[in-house]
């Protein structure tokens, strides 16, 4: 019989109330004195329609065995904690609770076992996920049974370092547990040959141990494993690093398999497979009884920005050992930059974050300013070029800049063959912009970049604006590379190549200098038109790509890339180019 609003639960006559956290964490959760998810209160009804199973049972013993342990003998390692001792809150003691106390007969084996079998764990960043559960593999470690083996894994070998570091520094911590084991390159094991001990548990009979690996070492340090951590899962694009740990568990009578993570970047990837299938489970659609998904998310986006106590669904440790002011601080950026947007709401609130959504609003891309051809006439440019395939529209770009004057004034235009004049499938009409002047016809069907060069050439002889420097990158760029540093000299062109590291901070700037309408682009629709079809795309560094936005894979962002690269060379020339400015 549970009580949710004591926190008690009595298994029956002639047993006494024993006090549970889960069921104390369920009762505030369900009485809004905690505020959590809807996905996690589903998990929780499921918890508690088990009651109803008469196969399943609840035992409190193994799950308060590992809490007292984590309490006495572990401690944080961490400014500014480091050297306290690791006093769980209630969230945490309510999910090592859930994990361990919900038991079933297994036949094959011919006793009861824990139930939960998988956990996948999903918590904002800087919540403490990976020292608590690296914790509780330490716990498992010397409260399982003798030769239990730990294995901590993520995508690469610095992220898999992490949680076994974790472990060690908790372990190293403690001098009532360093004393029964010790550290090697391999791992950590059982037996201290300062003071050894010949025989039980904690001697050198026991052959338990705690190692790790990551993607790249493949399963050939993985094999029959009782506890397996995978940190960090959001950052897999499939499951080839999962299946050797999860192959390594197959021997064991209670396995027992850590998912953590924060939402992430990566689309299509590991981790959005597993969390179609964990809200299938939540919502009684798909019967996986092994699995204990424990999410702390948002309900929507919108109470993200309207509700500062809705940011306790995802960050159940607000307050405590995560700072509100940090998070605030964070939402106000978040108006101004979309790339902290992105980062905040993926890591921050586990919003799912990919290349659906256009990069600027509306407010954004428009800037109606336009300039006369005369007001620019002997001024220095950077050029940029972006060289479509043969069939697709080409860009070409002067960024040219003005004394005493912060604006960018963009000269543009676009080159396309004449076959795809007349291909509406893009939804514009690419003839309207060759009368409008837009657009340059290469007769044929390729995009002939002599046009190019005559394009920079006109700028120079009719407008006196001469190219200081001009981007590109390498992609079916040799041969007129060769032709444009014949007219304009060798040091004149500048390869830029599109990789996250070199287009990452251009991008933000160019964001910022379109919202502060620095960017003049002379009211060009092409220009406009190219922003809009950009999202970004951000990797776990940071790092971000502009890339067409999810579903429009028709539209064109060349004339944003070619901004992009007029900024990275600005970037890297700014203070030469602004001699030449004057």
């Amino acid at each position: 019989m549970i009580d949710l609003t004591t926190g008690t639960y009595n298994a029956g006559s002639p047993a006494v109330d024993e006090h549970s956290w889960l069921f104390e964490y369920i009762g505030k959760c369900k009485r809004k004195e905690i505020i959590v998810g809807h996905e996690l209160l589903q998990m929780f009804d499921i918890l508690l329609d088990l009651f109803d199973d008469p196969e399943i049972s609840f035992e409190l013993a193994d799950g308060q065995k590992r809490i007292s342990f984590i309490e006495t003998k572990c401690k944080l390692y961490e400014a500014p904690y480091d050297g306290k001792p690791f006093i769980l809150e209630l969230f945490q003691k309510a999910f090592i609770e859930a994990t361990y106390s919900f038991k079933i007969f297994d036949e094959e084996i011919g006793r009861r076992i824990r139930l939960f079998q998988d956990v996948l764990y999903m918590v904002a960043r800087k919540n403490g996920k990976t020292p608590l559960v690296s914790a509780i593999c330490l716990a498992e470690f010397f409260c399982g049974n003798k030769g239990t083996k730990v294995l901590c894994s993520s995508n690469d070998y610095d992220q898999a370092d992490l949680s076994f570091q974790a472990i060690n520094s908790m372990r190293e911590q403690s001098p009532s547990l360093d004393r029964l084991t010790r550290k090697n390159i391999k791992g950590i094991y059982f037996g201290n040959p300062q003071k050894p001990k010949k025989h039980g548990k904690f001697s050198y009979e026991n052959h338990g141990s705690i190692r790790k690996i990551s993607a790249k070492t493949g399963a050939k340090d993985g094999k029959n494993i009782a506890v397996g951590l995978v940190d960090e899962v959001h950052e897999m694009k499939d499951n080839t690093s999962i299946m050797p740990i999860r192959q390594a568990l197959s021997t064991q009578d209670e396995p027992l398999y850590f998912e953590l993570t924060t939402e992430g970047f990566v689309n299509d990837g590991y981790l959005d497979d597993q969390l179609k299938d964990a809200r299938r489970v939540l919502a009684r659609e798909l019967d996986r009884p092994r699995w204990l998904i424990w999410l702390y998310t948002q309900d929507s986006e919108a109470e993200v920005w309207q509700n500062e106590n809705s940011w306790f669904k995802s960050n159940p440790g607000l307050g405590k050992f995560k700072k509100k002011s940090a998070i605030s601080k964070l939402i106000n950026e978040s108006k101004t930059s979309m790339k902290t947007r992105a980062s905040t709401l993926a890591k921050d609130f586990n919003i799912k974050q990919n290349n659906a959504a256009a990069w600027l609003a509306e407010d954004v891309l428009i800037n109606h300013a336009t300039f006369d051809m005369k007001f620019l006439r002997g001024c220095f440019g950077i050029g940029a070029v972006d060289l479509s395939e043969t069939t697709d529209l080409t860009s070409a770009k002067m960024m040219i800049m003005r004394p005493g004057d912060p604006h960018k004034y963009i000269l543009q235009m676009y080159f396309i063959p004449t076959p795809k004049l007349d291909d509406h499938d893009d939804g514009v009409d690419y003839r309207e912009w060759k009368k409008l002047g837009f657009i340059t016809e290469c007769p044929g069907n390729d995009n002939d970049f002599s046009f190019i060069t005559a394009w920079f050439v006109k700028c120079v002889k009719e407008y006196g604006i001469r190219p200081y420097k001009i981007g590109y990158d390498n992609a079916l760029a040799k041969y007129w590379v060769k032709e444009m540093e014949d007219i304009f000299g060798d040091e004149c062109m500048e390869r830029i190549p599109q990789k996250r590291e070199v287009m990452s901070g251009p991008m933000n700037l160019l964001e910022a200098d379109l919202r502060s309408k620095l960017v003049v682009y002379n009211d060009n629709e092409i220009d406009r038109w190219c922003l809009k079809n950009v999202a970004l795309d951000m990797d776990k560094r940071g790092l971000i790509m502009p890339v067409k936005v999810q579903g429009k894979r028709e539209k064109r962002i060349d004339g944003a890339v070619t901004m992009i690269i007029a900024e990275a060379v600005f970037q890297q020339y700014k203070t030469e180019y602004l001699k030449y400015v004057g």
